[in-house]
């Protein structure tokens, strides 16, 4: 797989806002699917496990079998590797400017 099909997956992940709360209710600790399902009563269990999906396929969830159980774990390293990439660089860029428009306007 190439990269650009790897940060493809990741931002398709990212594009749901249930998949980005599943990131969110994981960020602190791992979560039984359970446990999840819990945390999204209007949807079944079957919905959330095909959002769980896309999130192993794009390697921001890792599953763990302990038993009869399943245990999701965020990797959050996608998603810095995608702020490496762009939004740190950019946000950079954007901030220089804005000092150098500030600079701009003072010195008048």
């Amino acid at each position: 797989m190439s990269i650009h099909e790897d940060y493809d997956r990741v931002f398709k992940a990212l594009a749901s806002h249930v998949r980005r709360q599943i990131l969110d209710d994981l960020k602190d600790q791992p979560l039984t699917t359970g446990a999840l399902c819990s945390h999204f009563p209007d949807i079944d269990r079957c919905t959330v496990m095909q959002h769980l999906k896309v999130l192993e396929e794009a390697g921001l969830v890792i599953a763990e079998r302990r038993g009869r159980e399943r245990w999701n774990h965020l990797d959050a390293m996608p998603i810095q590797d995608i702020h490496d990439r762009w939004i740190g660089p950019h946000a950079a860029a954007a901030t220089e400017r804005l000092a150098r428009f500030k600079q701009a306007v003072e010195a008048k």
